[in-house]
């Protein structure tokens, strides 16, 4: 085995040769920046004026850390090596050095060595483990990659992921991009990278299909749709032997996904990824990350040691005070990150800043975000958990759409619960409250009616708490549970795809089939009522108070076979089957006349509560609240928007209402939706106009009328 050449000890203001006699003139010796390094910022850092590579690296317990650089032509044995001095390369908690361009010769990767004492349970120092650097914006995975090496004693040389160096390369050219930004015409629209163009069906070049570059090519699409808020499900690179398709396990907060880009070149997927954002932006839509910092992919203590337990497993973690099962698990995936830590909280401040500067996100959306809530011990601080204050303090962050999920597996934090003031959230009440009404459920009308007007229960607006009804993020389904379509075609989850005996997933969906099982010899009356029902969420969904929110596929129909938790299905069951797109246009057209009309008119979506400008009513003039009640009636007048008034009706019981409308005459009404009549009249702009000031709605079904302005 060839030895590598360690640098540290032959020069001291930096490699090769014996260091040179003291310079006349003070100006000609090095700063002690250039000598020593600098421990900020951590990571690698390219200083263009000196053509030299910064190294910062957080490792406190730490007693010797050793850079690695590595060749592309041997990537087990290190070209160099840097044996960190700590009297010279250690500030407080960081190591760092600095070196010369000229001094790498021909190495391109980069990954460290620590050794230390297992003080903690949760210590796993071990020398022989090649660690990435947390910090690492584009990582390399050598071909003999093994998650299995990771998870033993012993060294996973030349099969360990590996920093590349790359700031040195030319910078992508942003000139020109501007990033969108939507208020009351904001329509949320969440999709897997890979998943959206992946299924061969999808019209993309089997190059490019499941690409970031793929993508792009389906701009045409998303416009026509009418979408202005594209939110990705996570991109962080994550493990690729780990079997997470969905992508909640993340290796790395900096680094985009590689195995998403449409070639294998180092760095080419930040140029693909920089390209996806900037035509997004191009075609008027936003980006939203969905942001997993909650945990890593290392896992329990059974899990494999890439990173952040080689490093400060005890400092990044939190403890759970258990010899058996040391790691804390908040997020249910088994270590939890400890956010009690400043450095912790550091990196994903860094993280944040490097998404929305260097690749122009507009946006994030935090998984399990209660973890921030939680002390070191993992008591919840309902208070000020001061990353909160930290991101608000931030002069680009704190403008940013900022979206939490709420909860975690053991705190559940909706509305005023959670200490993000400012954020939006994800209202998982809307959701199941919405599910139930559709299906039949009674007494919920008062649920509904609080849903529809912006979840003011949740996010009240009364003086001392002041919040807006654009916080609630409305939402029926998300990537997590069944499909729109499943909703309604499935009682039962089958998850036996997932290997995990049926196990996973929740039982908890809150839907109906409509009569019958599944998709297997469906009468045409249940596909016709599966129709309506897709038809009236989205209604539902679109004329509420708040930011909506639907999962790609969802308009036009798109399944999973009743898997309502294909985190690991990287396949058919996963991908989106463009098929189902031309046979079933009529959907499609109904989403796509829906968002138009939600984006035409401002009055539906506010900063404030409806108040006194919503009125509501039942099949009569007063609202039915009874536990047996399955209808209600409600008119938004929209003059204070420069909107016109919109009158909604709505029977979910199995039997036809006549509704009386309450205001104006007939002549002045316009029927613009009818979730009970085929396409094209289930939607019709700019309406048909009303026979009588009455209305028989069906059976199951939602109808929307219009007042034009001056009526």
């Amino acid at each position: 085995m060839r030895k590598a050449r360690d640098v540290a000890l032959t020069s001291v203001n930096s490699f090769g040769g014996e260091a040179p006699p003291d310079p006349p003139l003070a100006r000609s010796r090095p700063t002690w920046a250039q000598a020593e390094g600098s421990p900020l910022p951590l990571g690698v850092s390219w200083i263009d004026k000196e053509q030299a590579f910064n190294f910062a690296v957080h490792a406190e317990g730490a007693e010797s850390v050793t850079l690695l650089l590595y060749s592309a032509r041997d990537l087990a044995n290190p070209l160099l090596t840097y044996s960190f001095d700590f009297l010279r390369n250690k500030s407080g908690r960081v190591w760092h050095c600095r070196i010369p361009m000229n001094k790498l010769g021909e190495a391109c990767y980069y990954a460290y060595s620590v050794s230390g004492q297992r003080v903690s349970q949760l210590d796993s120092f071990d020398p022989q483990k090649v660690l990435l650097d947390p910090y690492a914006k584009c990582i390399f995975f050598p071909p003999g990659f093994s998650r299995e090496l990771a998870t033993r004693e012993g060294s996973n040389a030349g099969r360990a992921p590996l920093g590349v160096l790359t700031g040195h390369r030319d910078q992508f050219d942003w000139t020109g991009d501007r990033s969108p930004h939507h208020d009351s015409e904001a329509i949320i629209y969440e999709l897997h990278v890979k998943g959206f163009t992946k299924h061969p069906s999808s019209g993309i070049h089997p190059s490019r299909a499941g690409t970031y570059a793929g993508l792009v090519e389906k701009l045409p699409y998303l416009k026509d749709l009418g979408i202005t808020v594209v939110e990705l499900m996570p991109i962080f690179q994550r493990d690729p032997q780990e079997g997470d398709y969905w992508g909640y396990m993340p290796l790395n907060f900096f680094a985009p996904h590689a195995q998403y880009g449409s070639t294998c070149d180092d760095n080419e997927q930040h140029l693909e990824f920089k390209s996806m954002v900037r035509a997004l932006h191009e075609a008027g839509i936003a980006v939203v990350l969905d942001v997993v910092y909650n945990h890593t992919c290392e896992g329990d203590q059974c899990g494999p040691v890439y990173s952040f337990k080689g490093f400060d497993a005890a400092g990044y973690y939190m403890r759970s005070g258990r010899p058996a099962s040391p790691f804390a698990n908040y997020s249910g995936t088994g270590n939890t990150l400890n956010f009690g830590q400043g450095h912790v909280r550091k990196m994903v401040l860094d993280s944040l800043r490097y998404w929305k500067q260097e690749m122009h996100i507009d946006g994030f959306r935090f998984d399990l975000a209660s973890v921030f809530s939680r002390n070191a011990d993992g008591s919840l601080n309902w208070g000020d958990a001061p990353i909160f204050s930290e991101i608000a303090a931030d002069p680009e962050l704190g403008r940013l759409r900022l979206i939490a999920e709420p909860w975690d597996t053991g705190a559940y934090q909706l509305g005023r619960g959670f200490p993000g003031l400012t954020w939006l959230q994800w209202n998982g009440r809307f959701r199941d409250d919405i599910r139930r009404f559709v299906k039949g459920d009674s007494g919920m009308v008062p649920d509904l009616m609080r849903r529809i007007y912006g979840s003011d229960d949740l996010f009240p607006d009364n003086r001392g708490d002041a919040y807006h009804a654009y916080q609630t993020v409305n939402y029926i389904d998300s990537h997590d549970g069944f499909t729109l379509y499943d909703l309604v075609s499935y009682n039962q989850k089958r998850n036996w795809k997932n290997g995990n005996n049926n196990q996973d997933g929740t039982n908890d969906n809150f839907s109906w089939n409509c009569g019958h099982e599944g998709d297997e010899g469906v009468p045409p009356e249940v596909l016709a009522l599966r129709r309506k029902q897709v038809k009236n969420f989205c209604c539902l969904l679109f004329l509420s108070n708040g930011i909506p929110m639907f999962r790609a596929g969802d308009e036009f129909l798109n399944t999973q076979y009743g898997n309502n938790n294909p985190y690991n299905q990287d396949n058919e069951t996963g991908w989106l089957d463009w098929t189902q797109l031309p046979a079933h246009q009529d959907i499609f057209r109904f989403f796509k006349g829906m968002i138009g009309f939600r984006k035409a008119h401002p009055s539906l979506c506010r900063s404030r509560f409806w108040r006194e400008e919503v009125s509501w009513h039942g099949v009569g003039p007063s609202v039915n609240l009874s536990a047996e009640s399955r209808s209600l009636a409600f008119c938004l007048h929209g003059a204070s928007q420069g909107d016109e008034d919109i009158y909604v009706m709505i029977n979910a019981h199995w039997e036809e209402r006549e509704f009386h409308i309450q205001e104006g005459t007939t002549e002045e009404w316009r029927r613009i939706v009818d979730t009970a009549l085929p396409s094209p009249d289930d939607f019709r702009e700019p309406g048909l106009p009303l026979a009588a000031i009455k209305y028989l709605v069906a059976p199951r079904s939602i109808v929307v009328l219009l007042r034009h302005r001056g009526s």
